[in-house]
């Protein structure tokens, strides 16, 4: 009994392997968060007015 090319066992394909993560360092600075701005701090309207800050002065700088 001969064989031929055909009858002769395959070995299995691998898998590709699964490519790996690259590190990407970024600034993380460049982006803002939210509580970078007023609306993170809970200010809806965004402006602060002159009663907003008195009500925000230490109370070592005095009553003017």
């Amino acid at each position: 009994m001969t064989t031929s090319p055909d009858d002769a066992p395959q070995p299995e394909p691998r898998p590709a392997p699964a490519a790996r993560p690259r590190l990407v360092f970024k600034d993380p600075f460049d982006q803002q968060t939210s509580d970078d701005t007023d609306r993170g701090w809970g200010d809806a309207s965004g402006e602060r007015g002159l009663d907003w800050y008195r009500s925000q002065r230490p109370p070592h700088h005095g009553e003017k």
